[in-house]
């Protein structure tokens, strides 16, 4: 995914571009600066939950030490677990901070999508049922513009839902099987699929931002 688009005189098709066009071509520039900060976002929380992992397998292997040779240091061990339980809690607040962004996100999506539908309507006011007779851009009618916003918000979403269940479950997990599965999940985001990712590259093809 490339950096942030901004909409200016240079990238835009042509300079009298207005009403429903230009909002719709705003939108996708935020829809692609969204999924670029949501990139972002998800390596940060990957490295914090690889912190987690590491920091809840080492404690689960020092307590099993224990089992077998607890004569050898009956002081030590108690003190490095606790060590191990705050650097472990501290791990999971900066995984709470990424969720909070990612929740952020998600917000300002849900606000993308409910102008989408805001420009449908519009478009279905001014032009009844079938919207306007010529694109708005290329190829595309405002239908097509809002199931495309709707396609994506709900990728998010759901991907937004797992990552919340990952952090509930991370710091309690016991075995390294399952450790690896969170981890998994979370660097590849199940959610967010190949047609994901082709949907914002054709939004951003129809409106100019990338060209044909």
């Amino acid at each position: 995914m490339q950096g942030d688009i901004t909409v200016t005189q240079v990238n835009r098709k042509c300079s009298a571009i207005t009403g429903s066009t230009r909002k719709i071509k705003d939108n996708a520039a935020d829809w692609h600066n969204l999924m670029v900060r949501w990139e972002k976002l998800n390596d940060d929380g990957f490295r914090v939950a690889g912190n987690m992992v590491d920091i809840r397998l080492t404690r689960s292997q020092s307590e099993q030490l224990l089992v077998v040779d607890e004569p050898s240091s009956p002081s030590s061990a108690p003190s490095q677990q606790i060590v191990r339980a705050a650097e472990l809690q501290e791990e999971c607040c900066k995984l709470q901070d990424v969720i909070d962004k990612m929740v952020v996100v998600v917000k300002k999506m849900e606000r993308l999508t409910s102008s989408q539908q805001g420009l449908h309507d519009l478009e279905q006011f001014q032009f009844g049922l079938e919207g306007r007779k010529c694109p708005l851009f290329h190829s595309w009618n405002a239908k097509h513009f809002k199931e495309s916003s709707c396609m994506l918000l709900d990728s998010f979403s759901q991907e937004l839902k797992l990552k919340q269940t990952i952090l509930q479950e991370l710091a309690h997990t016991l075995t390294s099987d399952l450790c690896m599965v969170y981890l998994s999940c979370w660097l590849h985001q199940p959610f967010i699929t190949p047609q994901t990712r082709l949907t914002l590259e054709a939004l951003l093809l129809e409106t100019g931002h990338y060209p044909l």
